[in-house]
């Protein structure tokens, strides 16, 4: 037949699934497997008179285990049998938990029976089964590493025919974030974009005929069909927090050329060249503060760095993070760094970081924001662990900040982003007119105009002048002089020149504060 030739060439174990009846309890040497579903264990309900119907089907589990030891019980989705039960309101729930604690604790007595189980919440589990004598060890399955990709992709395309232009090598280093299961479903998309390529083809011929040589041939899987399937099968790692690798490159942002080289220097050499630093024997920065007036470009740059570095970006703010609920809010913190290091190599990026962590003792109400500064200062300290994690972050005020944060070994670079001088302006113009057909305007004049506007001023003012041409008239394709003298008027800079000395004050602090320890260090 026809179509059975055509699954047959493309066939393979990862590509066309396979639905096996499978037995609750299966022989393997002498050892048995005595599989427990949670959605089986709490049918019954959540109460009225099936409530011990959870107590009981674990039970019979654990029972039917001891008539077949050897064996090995596993529980997939542990935390839903065994949640904590603070956090739960339902009797029966509480119950499973304690009769799966004393069945765990009867196990010494059974002997040659092992009790796995699998989650991918572990701190959802009620604590008091991860005590010894109960799940003894603990084993985190993480994220695979690039070799660990290419592993599992060769695995997964050996049953396919694949064009010379495939470049596994490729695909695994920037599929980084995939778990086994996502680069099962990439290959699998991959196939299926190669056979919806040929199924026109197909359509053509005979159901009887047999297979042309041609259409053989086009039955390939390709380097394209592969770039397909990245842009369709999303990684599992990425889901739980916005995570983006951002479209913004250096030639967006006008200007800035030193804190421009500075963040190169600082976060994308040692991403893109690890092995340089250890060869000089020294340790790149773990964490880089930009501070400066609001509208001059901090979160462009922090994106344009991240995409430049070919880096994921995780984009943090306060309320992400501040929760009322006591132990939450450092919860958060770790739930980055630990979706960072799964997604790595990745950016994390606090925005508006005063508000996050300001100083200690400041206020009578910070307990909240102290337990963050430590949890925040634990995680950056033990950053060393976790290769392929840079933290940046963006603030108007540094002097609320904490200082334990920006001490060297946190965050060891601090960064002035000044308002734009006239060279940058004038590049910060031409970016933003690029697109808008100006008629007889000069924006080097234009630029000289516009001394101590940012560059969200910029954009703001050239946004202005067209809708300045727009309402002259709605059918009209020129923005003039005109349009832009008007919105000069209307168009302020937003940084006043106290602003801009304050910043200046702070620079001038840190380099005295510079001077004053290399002096002690001399002697």
């Amino acid at each position: 037949m026809l179509y059975s030739e055509i699954w047959h060439i493309i066939e393979s174990d990862l590509i066309w699934d396979r639905v096996v009846k499978k037995d609750e309890i299966k022989y393997t040497g002498n050892v048995y497997d005595v599989s427990v579903n949670p959605n089986e264990n709490f049918v019954a309900g959540f109460g009225g008179i099936f409530a011990h119907n959870s107590e009981e089907n674990l039970r019979k589990k654990f029972e039917e285990a001891e008539k077949s030891a050897p064996s090995i019980i596993f529980i997939d989705e542990i935390d839903s049998i065994a949640p904590k039960r603070e956090e739960v309101r339902g009797d029966v729930e509480k119950r499973g938990v304690s009769e799966l604690l004393t069945l765990l604790d009867g196990l010494k007595t059974r002997g040659k029976i092992i009790v796995i189980g699998a989650t991918n919440i572990p701190n959802a589990i009620d604590p008091a089964l991860r005590r010894p004598g109960r799940l003894d060890r603990e084993i985190e399955i993480g994220v695979p590493t690039k070799e660990g990709r290419k592993e599992i992709l060769e695995i997964h395309t050996r049953g396919m025919p694949l064009t010379e232009d495939v470049n596994l090598e490729k695909i695994s280093e920037i599929t980084y974030g995939y778990v086994g299961a996502d680069l099962n479903a990439l290959c699998k998309e991959a196939a299926m974009h190669a056979l919806r390529r040929v199924l026109p083809d197909i359509g053509k011929i005979k159901k009887d005929a047999a297979l042309p040589q041609d259409i053989r041939e086009k039955l390939k899987v390709t380097m394209d069909d592969f770039s397909h399937a990245l842009k369709m099968v999303e990684p599992s790692a990425m889901r739980e927090v916005m995570i983006e690798v951002p479209k913004v490159r250096w030639s967006d942002i006008g200007g800035l050329e030193y804190v421009k080289q500075s963040l190169k220097e600082s976060i994308e050499w040692p991403l893109k060249n690890p092995d340089a630093f250890t060869r000089v024997g020294i340790r790149p920065p773990k964490g880089v503060l930009l501070y400066g007036p609001p509208g001059c470009g901090k979160t462009m740059l922090a994106k344009a760095v991240a995409n430049e570095s070919d880096a994921n970006f995780i984009y943090i703010k306060a309320s992400d993070l501040l929760s009322m609920w006591v132990g939450e809010s450092e919860k958060h913190v770790r739930d980055v760094f630990r979706r960072a290091k799964q997604v790595a190599p990745s950016i994390i990026f606090f925005d508006e970081i005063d508000s996050m962590v300001p100083r200690r003792g400041s206020n009578a109400d910070s307990h909240v924001t102290e337990r963050v500064v430590s949890q925040l200062l634990s995680e950056i300290s033990g950053i060393e662990e976790m290769n392929g994690i840079v933290v940046i972050a963006a603030t108007n005020r540094p002097d609320m900040i904490d200082p334990a944060l920006l001490r060297p070994g946190r965050f060891d670079r601090q960064i002035l982003v000044p308002t734009p001088d006239q060279k940058s302006r004038l590049e910060i113009l031409k970016i933003n007119t690029k697109n808008m057909p100006i008629s007889g305007v000069d924006i080097e004049d234009l630029a000289a105009q516009t001394d101590g506007y940012s560059g969200a001023d910029l954009e703001a003012l050239c946004r202005e002048a067209a809708m300045n041409a727009l309402r002259k008239n709605i059918s009209t394709d020129k923005i003039i002089k005109r349009d832009f003298d008007k919105a000069l008027k209307d168009v302020k800079p937003s940084v006043s020149d106290d602003m801009n000395k304050f910043y200046e004050s702070i620079v001038a602090r840190k380099k005295r504060e510079q001077i004053e320890e290399d002096i002690n260090y001399t002697g």
